[in-house]
């Protein structure tokens, strides 16, 4: 069967519109709360026995969800979530019909991946490109996941308080990661902002359509699971209410069609420090008061501004029953810890949030003896590594902001009363606009020497504040080129893996990369036939040792649509004093002459001649490293003298001065007083004198337990930050 979508219906105003998916507004409003119909009275008497034949997902049920035939799912198999009783939980609480609908098992964790799933199929049959989100955390990791699959670029936008191991998760994805020091609140501001700024498509969360029917599906599940019976109770915790809305939306659905005797009970479960639907329906208010500033360490539920969505629930509450509770960070803790123990369920704080105002509903007498209860349990593992992806895939935003008096309510029965309240400014948030124009320019530098590639970087970076990521090797560079899209490569010839001339016929025949343009920047001399294709490709190659760093730095502002003002010219030649950019003279003097033996210099000072040996070995494999010997103290004083090392492997046991006496006369040594030193000996070590050394030295690393491979990689992280 086909769906039966039949009309789309106001929240606000109650005007009924075509049955169409991608309508965005209502035509006699102008309301973005917008809902999708059913002819549920069309639904075939067999339909259950229908839905059961089809595969496990949360796409069986499509005589009740929006989407006709022409839009193919963007989907993981997500959906169909286990429904578990809770039996030694009931034993702990003393309620018997307590069911955990495991919303874990989802591809990132979290039921986000019903909303992400839904939204982002309606997303790509309007043959949407780009997408703009402000999220508290899980609805990004699911957008991510599901954009990259659909092939559409996510902005997502979050607070600063969104825990590094989900950003990283985002940027795996391929995200643009936008970090506001703010409230999610104001985070959703700028990124509506940005968006229109912009001409993207922002996402419109619990307000469209496909967000609210994602969740139905959850109240779907369960009454199937439960034998196409209605539960006594759904509890949620709750940031902005997309969960309960679109259950309560399912259970309505289910009851207009006659499958349902009841909708049950909602209950919506918030942090006490970030709780403003519960404290507006403890007052019996139609709409919500807002928290300016949630108090929380349980940031992921600190939406402060509910809007519609408390509406809703409150006349849900009023009509079929229900409940608000608010529980302290503690009482989620501690819940957290119950479960885990009883149930085996590891979760995040966020929906451990719903265990403790279970609790706390039974406690207070809401939930009925022997009334069948099910509870949420979303959560999300932060499974990217986190060694994997730095910081620098995020953008951090400061936006000015004034104190304004709002009036607002502390405490629950409170009355409202003035409070300051940090207010974006016009001034500031115009300015945090313009400077994120400016660091969503991204360039990719592609070099294996990484002090090389480090150089132009911040080159680049002294004329505007790009984004600038690297790579040392040819597969490498051409995947993050693919992954990041920036809008300009800088490409070294001589790099491993596969040189430059491939990663550049590579780039030029992919669709996606073609015409991002490449500037070469390359110790290597073309030939003529060589030259020739380079410049048919690219917009113009630059021999290492062999120009002007500023000049360079005026032709990428050229291509990248940046005004820059060269300097006047005297006698035809530029005056180099009029510099365009604050750039540090010793850069300008290294960019200049790099590729001319500006390897890293390690220097090994060990007693042994075969470790010593050994060690320059390994590090000469890299083909990136110059290596100095020294087979005692002396002799490694002398070679400081000549040739200040960019590292240092110490072994502690020399023949003429200590190894930890030496230490102290490099940190004393203004040639290597911040140069890292490594100490990889084989002399045990007192706490004491291991204590001493550490406060000295970058890491300590014993011979017969060393990691070969391990401390390769540790230097190459040091020498190339």
């Amino acid at each position: 069967m086909k769906t039966l979508f039949n009309a789309v219906s106001c929240l606000e105003c109650g005007h009924k519109m075509a049955a169409d998916l991608f309508t965005a507004r209502c035509s006699a409003c102008g309301s973005v709360w917008l809902q999708a119909c059913y002819d549920c009275s069309a639904l075939p008497d067999d339909w259950s026995a229908l839905v059961a034949q089809r595969p496990a997902s949360m796409w069986r049920y499509r005589e009740l969800l929006p989407f006709p035939d022409t839009v193919q799912p963007v989907t993981m198999d997500e959906g169909w979530t286990p429904l578990l009783r809770a039996e030694r939980l009931e034993q702990e609480l003393g309620h018997t019909g307590l069911w955990i609908k495991d919303e874990r098992r989802h591809p990132t964790g979290s039921f986000k991946d019903r909303q992400a799933s839904f939204t982002v199929s309606a997303l790509k049959a309007q043959g949407v490109k780009e997408l703009v989100l402000a999220s508290t955390g899980n609805a990004a990791a699911a957008y991510a996941a599901y954009c990259a699959r659909a092939g559409i670029k996510l902005w997502t936008f979050l607070t600063s308080s969104v825990p590094a191991e989900k950003m990283r998760e985002l940027a795996l994805y391929g995200a643009e990661v936008i970090k506001i020091t703010g409230t999610y609140d104001q985070a959703k501001k700028i990124a509506a902002d940005f968006a229109a700024r912009h001409g993207i498509t922002y996402d419109k969360g619990a307000k469209g359509i496909t967000g609210k029917e994602s969740m139905k599906t959850i109240a779907l599940e369960i009454t199937e699971q439960m034998g196409w019976r209605a539960p006594d109770w759904y509890v949620q915790a709750v940031s902005g209410g997309i969960g309960p809305l679109g259950v309560l939306k399912g259970f309505q659905d289910l009851y207009a069609a006659g499958l349902i005797d009841r909708v049950p009970k909602i209950a919506v479960v918030q942090v006490e420090g970030c709780a403003p639907m519960v404290h507006s329906w403890e007052k019996d208010l139609s709409d919500a008061e807002p928290v300016y500033q949630p108090d929380t360490l349980i940031t992921i539920l600190g939406t402060g501004k509910p809007g519609m969505a408390y509406t809703i629930l409150k006349q849900a509450s009023d009509r079929y029953g229900g409940a608000m509770v608010a529980v302290s960070d503690g009482e989620a803790f501690r819940a957290m810890r119950r479960v885990a123990r009883t149930e085996g369920f590891s979760m995040e704080p966020a929906a451990s949030v719903a265990f403790a105002g279970c609790e706390k509903l039974l406690a207070q007498g809401y939930i009925q003896p022997g009334e069948q209860v099910i509870i949420n349990c979303s959560g999300h593992t932060f499974s990217a590594e986190k060694h994997a992806l730095e910081d620098r895939y995020t953008l951090s935003l400061e936006v000015e902001t004034t104190s304004v008096d709002t009036p607002m309510a502390a405490t629950i029965g409170a009355k409202p009363s003035s409070a300051s309240v940090p207010s974006f400014s016009k001034e500031g948030l115009a300015a945090a606009l313009e400077q994120l124009d400016e660091q969503i320019t991204t360039i990719v530098v592609i070099d294996d020497n990484p002090r090389d590639s480090r150089l132009i970087r911040r080159l680049l970076q002294s004329l505007k504040n790009y984004r600038v990521f690297e790579a040392h090797n040819g597969p490498d560079g051409l995947d993050l080129v693919r992954q990041r899209q920036p809008d300009l490569v800088m490409l070294d010839l001589k790099i491993p893996g596969m040189d430059g001339f491939s990663v550049l016929q590579a780039l030029k025949a992919d669709a996606r990369t073609r015409e991002i343009p490449v500037v070469i920047v390359s110790a290597k001399s073309p030939t003529a036939e060589e030259w020739e294709n380079l410049h048919r490709y690219t917009e113009s190659i630059w021999q290492k040792g062999n120009f002007s760093a500023r000049e360079l730095l005026y032709h990428v502002a050229e291509i990248l649509g940046d005004k820059i003002e060269k300097p006047a010219k005297a006698n035809g030649k530029s005056k180099e004093t009029s510099a365009p950019v604050a750039t540090a003279d010793q850069d300008i003097q290294d960019i200049e002459q790099f590729g001319q033996d500006r390897w890293p210099c390690i220097l090994v000072i060990d007693d042994r001649e075969v470790d010593a040996r050994l060690m320059r070995r390994l590090f000469e494999s890299r083909q990136r490293f110059q290596v100095v010997e020294a087979h005692s103290g002396a002799e490694a004083l002398k070679a400081v003298e000549q040739t200040p090392p960019d590292l240092v492997i110490l072994d502690l046991m020399l023949p003429d001065i200590n190894g930890d006496q030496l230490l102290e006369m490099l940190r004393a040594n203004e040639a290597t007083r911040d140069t890292p030193v490594l100490i990889v000996s084989a002399k045990d070590l007192e706490p004491p004198m291991r204590a001493k050394l550490a406060a000295q030295a970058d890491s300590i690393w014993i011979k017969g337990m060393l990691d070969r491979s391990s401390l390769l990689a540790h230097v190459e992280t040091i020498l190339s930050e």
